[in-house]
């Protein structure tokens, strides 16, 4: 098998995406995906991703593989663990403390940094709606990080995320609990679920 169809291979195996990293790690040179994109085989998503035409182009997947560090946080979060049904209009990515936010600002993403203690808390794979793993946090830490008032979110989001966990058969009350404390937000966590459930 040559490169080129290597390269398909991949992409197709991977939901029609491939990354300039993910060919030189098996030590593809990136004429290879030139060549493709060339043919039209390949079109160029964001720097250092290409997708095949046939599938969809999938920003969550884009602007995570731009910023490796930025893990999806807040409503972004929210909606990738079906607790909104709001697509979000600009994505919320969490990163390092001492990470520099000028890039993804100007990219447009909502950003902020996280103590490095509490980073990589609760952190899960989780699909896009294309079906492709991006890194985000789970449902029990958004929903008590949307609760502080430093974050700013809409109280309708809120009550919806709220209501949607209540119902959810997967949902772990302890973890949210144990969050509710980390996050200082546990009154307001109580006062949620005592209405709901």
């Amino acid at each position: 098998m040559n490169t080129k169809s290597a390269l398909l291979r991949i992409a197709e195996a991977n939901n029609g995406v491939i990354t300039t990293l993910a060919a030189t790690n098996l030590n593809i040179k990136r004429g290879s995906i030139l060549y493709l994109v060339k043919k039209g085989r390949l079109v160029k998503s964001s720097r250092g991703v290409y997708i095949m035409p046939e599938y969809l182009d999938d920003n969550f997947l884009n602007e995570q593989i731009r910023f490796k560090k930025g893990i999806y946080s807040l409503n972004t979060s929210l909606y990738l663990n079906g607790l909104s049904d709001r697509t979000p209009e600009k994505l919320d990515m969490s990163f390092p403390q001492t990470y520099n936010l000028s890039n993804p600002k100007k990219r447009g993403i909502n950003c902020k940094n996280i103590n490095d203690k509490y980073y990589k808390d609760g952190l899960i794979q989780i699909k896009t709606p294309y079906g492709n793993k991006v890194w985000a946090y789970c449902k029990e830490r958004s929903l008590c990080e949307i609760l502080q008032s430093k974050n700013n979110v809409d109280i309708q989001i809120i009550t919806s995320a709220f209501k949607s966990y209540a119902i959810d058969s997967n949902k772990q009350l302890e973890l949210l609990m144990d969050y509710a404390k980390k996050f200082n937000v546990e009154n307001r966590v109580k006062a949620y679920m005592e209405v709901l459930l």
